[in-house]
């Protein structure tokens, strides 16, 4: 079968629009291996969403019989980037926030499983939740996390970020980064209010508020 993740060789494919975390956490929360947490990643992904076309991108050297970054991997660069391919429709999702790969590549699964779970939810929020990793068809050099419109200040920080009550805080700093890259006000097409409002409501649910 042909392998689901990238042979990089060292390079992490990681996409123009997500910046990188400049310091990084040390954290104990996921007990799962590497293989395992890619493991959960393919069957969210092709048993649950029917996905037939992904792959995962990592810094770390890949096992030549499978793909997959050795069990032991610790890159420098502990990011990890998974695209794949959804009725037609181009996705990525990247995380870099964590020191440790498994935790990264952890913190993926956890946002795609999260995503589908709300897509399955008998409410309407105007769009599918998959959108905020939604790529532009036919044109990969323009990576969109999000649809940057904007909406009414008096919204609940949970639906300013268009995510579950009670998403774990992994699927919200995910969320508010991806959104985040639209508008960040260093970029030209940037909207520092609607960065702010970003930032406030992952502040507020954070913090339980």
């Amino acid at each position: 079968m042909p392998s689901k993740t990238d042979r990089t060789g060292g390079e992490i494919d990681w996409p123009h629009w997500a910046e990188r975390t400049r310091r990084r956490e040390r954290t104990s929360k996921f007990s799962v291996t590497l293989a395992q947490a890619i493991n959960d990643i393919e069957t969210e992904l092709e048993d649950r969403l029917g996905v037939d076309d992904w792959r995962l991108s990592t810094a770390a050297p890949h096992r030549k019989k499978d793909g997959r970054p050795y069990a032991d991997a610790n890159p420098a660069d502990p990011g990890a980037v998974v695209r794949w391919t959804m009725d037609g429709e181009q996705y990525a999702v990247a995380a870099d926030q964590y020191d440790g790969l498994r935790d990264n590549v952890r913190a993926i699964g956890l946002y795609i499983a999260e995503k589908r779970k709300m897509n399955n939810r008998p409410v309407h929020t105007g769009q599918d939740e998959f959108a905020t990793a939604q790529l532009p068809s036919g044109n990969e050099d323009v990576i969109v996390a999000g649809d940057g419109s904007g909406v009414a200040s008096t919204e609940p920080p949970h639906e300013v970020l268009g995510v579950a009550e009670d998403a774990s805080d992994d699927v919200v700093e995910a969320v508010a980064r991806r959104l985040s890259a639209n508008v960040h006000p260093d970029n030209d097409d940037g909207d520092r209010e609607e960065f702010q409002r970003i930032q406030e409501a992952k502040g507020a649910m954070l913090d339980g508020e």
